[in-house]
């Protein structure tokens, strides 16, 4: 009953997590592309009262003609909208979830005893402390050189270098899928915090003082703006950390921590390029081509350099069954016996008479049967189970069940 009211937590969790951060990452690349998209007013009275730039656009069978005040409108409208639940319902969401996945079972999620050892109360303070430490760094290089000459390029390098050591660390520490979940989690969290700690604080002060009759502060808007900025290039990063986890070939490869920086890189890269593209087309910037390329060039290299290697000629489960390691019936499929054995090693701990994680027992041949196509594609084809390898299935009984899958999955 655990179990299955955990898969519904789950299942809500992400349902709720998902919809929320629709919300917020549409309306962060709509601001994005209006900021770049703006125009000079071409009317005297928007001018007068202090405009900046203005866009017109079409869509849903009306026109909009949204404009932005360089620091701050001539009076404050009866109605203004905030956006902020987005954001922080995402992150209490996205967290919740984590809870649930990795750190309620962190013995079996979130800790690969091959890399290190700890208990699971130590494995889940250190997780949460990425998410603490990456956001007090982040902050701090903000800070410090967010407003120097070339501020932004200083930013963008040393926070491109943090992320490099704390996959780095993540993905030495911690079981690879939930490594690079974690990465993307702790970025999320930092994009989260600049919206809680920097620009809604921000834009309230810049009412107040509106309100108040004061002169505008223009620092509170230039300082909201390169926090959105950091957060529209964390997004495609964080989005690519997040999805990975169904696809063993990234975290599970022997230097995953690369495959992370590279595969966020190319995310950067290419969101680069969907950014610089909106001001091309009004010439306010340069050709964003380059970016879009590079982008795609690095996930062209991943592709080559993640390829499966062919099989050996010496240690298959041909030889296997050659050597009489397991035995073939007499109709040519792969004996049973030889199935139930793998099973019986490297499954029933977890899905046997006495554990039945995910609600599914395979110590019978009726069950394996039923469940045949998702032993093979957990344990085959992506390589997810035993979860992070507990108990050490070898490729050579991987493709073992392989075969006899594609035979029919014969269970007498």
């Amino acid at each position: 009953m655990e179990s299955y009211l955990l898969d519904w937590a789950n299942l809500l969790l992400r349902w709720v997590h998902v919809i929320t951060a629709i919300a917020w990452i549409g309306s962060s690349f709509y601001f994005v592309f209006l900021d770049s998209s703006l125009t000079p007013p071409e009317d005297e009275d928007l001018k007068q009262q202090g405009v900046s730039g203005e866009l017109w656009a079409v869509h849903g069978g009306g026109f909009y003609h949204p404009v932005k005040f360089a620091v701050s409108p001539p009076r404050l409208p009866k109605h203004l909208h905030w956006f902020f639940w987005e954001s922080y319902s995402t992150w209490i969401s996205g967290f919740a979830l984590f809870t649930v996945s990795y750190l309620y079972s962190a013995s079996t999620y979130l800790i690969d005893k091959s890399r290190m050892d700890w208990a699971p109360a130590t494995a889940i303070v250190v997780a949460l402390a990425f998410f603490v430490v990456f956001w007090l760094l982040y902050d701090a290089i903000c800070r410090i050189f967010g407003q120097r000459k070339n501020g932004d390029v200083i930013v963008g390098a040393l926070v491109f270098v943090l992320v490099c050591i704390v996959s780095w660390l993540a993905c030495h520490w911690f079981a690879g899928r939930a490594a690079f979940l974690l990465v993307g989690a702790m970025m999320a969290t930092a994009m989260s915090a600049n919206v809680f700690f920097w620009i809604i604080p921000g834009q309230r002060t810049v009412v107040a003082q509106i309100k108040a009759g004061l002169p505008v502060d223009p620092i509170y808007g230039k300082r909201g703006k390169q926090r959105s900025v950091h957060n529209t290039y964390f997004t495609l990063p964080v989005l690519f950390a997040m999805l990975s986890g169904h696809y063993s070939f990234t975290w599970s490869h022997p230097q995953n921590w690369l495959v992370l920086i590279m595969m966020m890189f190319a995310g950067a890269a290419i969101r680069q390029f969907f950014v610089m593209r909106h001001g091309y087309k009004l010439g306010k910037s340069g050709n964003p081509l380059p970016y879009a390329l590079v982008g795609v060039a690095v996930m062209v290299a991943m592709v080559a350099w993640l390829r499966p290697a062919p099989p050996t000629v010496s240690v298959g489960a041909t030889d296997l069954i050659a050597d009489g390691a397991y035995p073939i019936s007499s109709t040519g499929q792969i004996d049973y016996k030889s199935v139930q054995t793998v099973l019986e090693q490297r499954c029933y701990m977890c899905h046997g008479e006495q554990v039945q994680m995910k609600n599914l027992r395979l110590d019978s041949s009726a069950l394996v049967k039923q469940h045949a196509q998702a032993i093979y594609q957990q344990a085959v084809v992506q390589k997810l189970m035993p979860m992070n390898n507990a108990t050490q299935m070898t490729d050579e009984e991987r493709a073992l069940i392989g075969r006899w899958y594609q035979a029919g999955a014969a269970t007498q």
